[in-house]
């Protein structure tokens, strides 16, 4: 996914996007979660394509991921 996303505190106020667009991958997540397919969302967003729609889901996956942190009292 680190082909396809970045995260600048210039655009979209630091936001994870797709490189080199404003899209946000909020935005991709959101449409998939609401039902859209792939090629809904790049109809909607033709500048998108399979292997960056697929990069944005990674990179929530990879958010999503549990980590145990010890924390000694």
């Amino acid at each position: 996914w680190k082909r396809y996303i970045s995260v600048d505190p210039n655009v979209c106020h630091g936001k994870a996007c797709i490189k080199g667009t404003r899209i946000m991958v909020s935005v991709i997540v959101d449409n998939l979660a609401a039902g859209l397919t792939s090629e809904e969302i790049i109809k909607s967003y033709p500048s998108l394509n399979h292997k960056e729609i697929k990069a944005a889901i990674t990179y929530a996956s990879e958010l999503s991921q549990e980590r145990n942190i010890a924390i000694r009292l």
